[in-house]
């Protein structure tokens, strides 16, 4: 069990340097060019805290700037940012639409997520998500007795997956 929390500082980014490349991903979809300025001002931090965290990004090879000073992601901070927004709006999706998270919730809870799931948890998610929503009768039952299920018996006082008192009950 030991090596499992360790993995969680294993990752490649940390939510703040995935969050850069976001931007970065973002503001030249948008404006066609990003530079420190804009990613500091789009993250509200100072230009100085936005510069010191894109000059180790680029050490790692995942920003790139080009004789202007425009900022550009490399192949693999692209690769890095499109698969992290892909994850996000996964389980945001997973979060309204199957467990009936409101959106604010489901949006911040899916940021704190998305960039700590696997390539592999995000594939099977991304299934499941799609079959739950999906026209298939067995799909359809399972969401029409998930909501059943919640609405009676998630909530009780004596829950035996949570042993003893539910720790989710208000």
């Amino acid at each position: 069990m030991d090596h499992v929390w360790k993995a969680f500082e294993a990752n490649e980014v940390t939510h703040s340097t995935v969050h850069h490349l976001m931007t970065i991903s973002q503001l030249v979809d948008e404006l066609g060019y990003a530079r420190v300025t804009d990613v500091a001002s789009r993250l509200g931090i100072t230009r100085g805290s936005a510069c010191i965290t894109l000059k180790s990004l680029e050490k790692q090879g995942l920003v790139e700037r080009d004789t202007n000073a425009f900022l550009r992601l490399a192949p693999r901070g692209k690769f890095i940012a499109q698969t992290t927004h892909a994850k996000k709006s996964l389980l945001k999706q997973f979060l309204q639409d199957i467990l009936g998270v409101n959106e604010e919730n489901a949006d911040i809870d899916s940021c704190k997520i998305e960039h700590l799931m696997s390539t592999e948890a995000g594939h099977q998610l991304c299934a499941l998500v799609h079959f739950l929503t999906s026209e298939n009768p067995a799909a359809k039952e399972c969401m029409r007795s998930f909501r059943r299920f919640c609405r009676s018996e998630c909530q009780v006082a004596d829950c035996a997956f949570c042993e003893q008192r539910c720790l989710f009950a208000a």
